[in-house]
């Protein structure tokens, strides 16, 4: 009788240069609960909700038996650390789209290129492997870097929400972006 080996490095479901993108699971619960109290992730993502470790556990649990979305965690090649999280929402396979999101945990993480290459991953996934034509995603117009970002990857501005988000006394405008599967190809194509 042979014995196998386990693994001890976390799944990596969607491999990158620098990063990879991973399943979430109940061992996660203590990190993503600390994540989501992030000041600036919080600002830039509109956040206001107050989350429970508890409360935690179950958006978990449900998005593991929920076939409507992907959530994955984003972690560093080298060094396994977790550093944010990207999902699709609201997966309409009949009219082929869904919602993206992403959030980066730390400031330290920011402008270093990992946000675009996990969208690409996500992207690359939706678009040959769930058959997606055209995925979206909302960003608010203060989170400009976020809007570089999403136009780097094949983005396209769709059309504005005025007044959307209160936060901090103040009315914020959403922009709505949107990025169809040739559109990202050929972005991909020309790089």
């Amino acid at each position: 009788m042979s014995t196998s080996l386990w693994n001890p490095r976390p799944v990596r479901f969607l491999e990158g240069e620098r990063l990879y993108l991973r399943p979430i699971s109940q061992e996660d619960v203590d990190g993503y609960y600390h994540m989501l109290f992030n000041k600036e992730m919080r600002r830039l993502t509109g956040t206001r909700q107050i989350f429970t470790i508890e409360g935690i556990r179950r958006y978990i649990e449900d998005r593991s038996t929920d076939s409507s979305s992907v959530l994955l965690l984003i972690a560093l090649q080298d060094t396994d650390q977790v550093i944010g999280d990207i999902a699709l929402q609201d997966i309409d396979s009949v009219n082929r789209n869904a919602g993206m999101r992403i959030a980066i945990d730390s400031e330290q993480h920011l402008g270093k290129g990992y946000g675009p290459e996990a969208m690409k991953l996500l992207l690359e996934y939706s678009f040959g492997q769930l058959n997606l034509h055209r995925v979206e995603l909302q960003v608010f117009d203060f989170n400009e870097r976020a809007i570089k970002a999403y136009e780097k990857v094949g983005f396209v501005r769709e059309g504005v929400q005025r007044d959307v988000l209160y936060y901090n006394h103040r009315y914020h405008n959403a922009i709505l972006m949107s990025v169809l599967e040739h559109e990202f190809r050929e972005k991909q194509m020309h790089r």
